[in-house]
């Protein structure tokens, strides 16, 4: 026991300074180079896209054209763990329903270079929906964000709207997303004895800058939909209706019931997001023809 014990203090001595001179990014990226799926094995028509971002690094994207007459194009950011390969399924099913999707590796995720800090995914989410903004009738533009991805397209969609940039989005779905960057630091060394004791040094050492509960409210009139899940383990429920009230209408909140990030292997789940990209839209077109 007692070597065991201190095994463990030596892994948390060695393991603190890391945290401390990385800013704690390893609390949110867990990247590799697996290809777990493609989106020829589902059957689903794509097409390798890289992006050069303005620091220097090079991006990998999936480009999945609709299946039909496109509704518009879902620019889709994925969680903090492996690649998008790996998340893949949580937007397959979005051709049929006739929209094209975009989605992109972070830095140092699949195929994309660097290494992957708050900054630089902020940078890349960025260039990804520049990229994508460019492409002739691609419009209109909708962005679905899970988890991590939702913490940077939050800021992606609040920093796009305040600098009125053209053209602009018609939605944001923020899917199992937590209240800030800072907040969940806290909150994940807050439930581990080990690191109890440092959660205030070591999440000071992430920006206070991207918390989202502090500019959500900034992506209004575009309407924003909240989901979260009250069985998410890895990202609390508190985080989602915490978007949800710091939100300005236009907005929903979708309550769901599985576990993290899982949320579109419900057909239900799947339509009332639909709805949701139909009616913004639909709200979208009625305002532009009233001017």
């Amino acid at each position: 026991m007692a070597r065991r014990t201190a095994r463990v203090l030596l892994t948390l001595s060695l393991a603190l300074p890391l945290l401390m001179l990385g800013g704690c990014s390893s609390l949110f990226f867990y990247p590799d180079k697996t290809v777990y799926i493609t989106p020829d094995q589902l059957n689903l028509e794509y097409r390798d896209v890289y992006l050069d971002t303005v620091d220097g690094e090079r991006l990998h994207g999936w480009w999945l054209p609709a299946q039909g007459e496109p509704h518009g194009t879902v620019y889709f950011l994925h969680g903090n763990a492996q690649n998008m390969s790996s998340h893949l399924l949580n937007v397959a099913w979005m051709p049929k329903e006739a929209y094209n999707v975009f989605l992109i590796d972070y830095r140092g995720y699949g195929q994309s270079t660097g290494a992957p800090d708050i900054e630089g995914a902020l940078t890349d989410s960025e260039t990804g929906f520049r990229w994508l903004v460019q492409q002739p009738d691609t419009g209109p533009y909708y962005l679905l964000g899970q988890s991590l991805g939702g913490g940077l397209g939050l800021m992606l969609a609040a920093e796009w709207q305040d600098r009125g940039e053209q053209p602009p989005l018609t939605a944001v779905v923020l899917d199992s997303t937590f209240a800030g960057f800072r907040a969940i630091a806290r909150e994940k060394l807050d439930s581990f004895w080990l690191t109890w004791l440092f959660q205030v040094p070591l999440s000071w050492t992430i920006p206070g800058d991207y918390e989202g509960v502090d500019h959500i409210d900034r992506i209004s009139p575009v309407p924003v939909m909240v989901i979260h899940s009250l069985r998410d383990g890895i990202i609390p429920f508190h985080n989602g209706t915490s978007l949800y009230t710091a939100a300005k209408q236009p907005k929903e909140f979708l309550q769901t019931n599985t576990p993290h990030a899982s949320t579109f292997v419900i057909p239900a789940y799947r339509e009332a997001v639909v709805a949701f990209l139909e009616e913004a839209a639909s709200n979208e077109e009625s305002t532009t023809s009233g001017e």
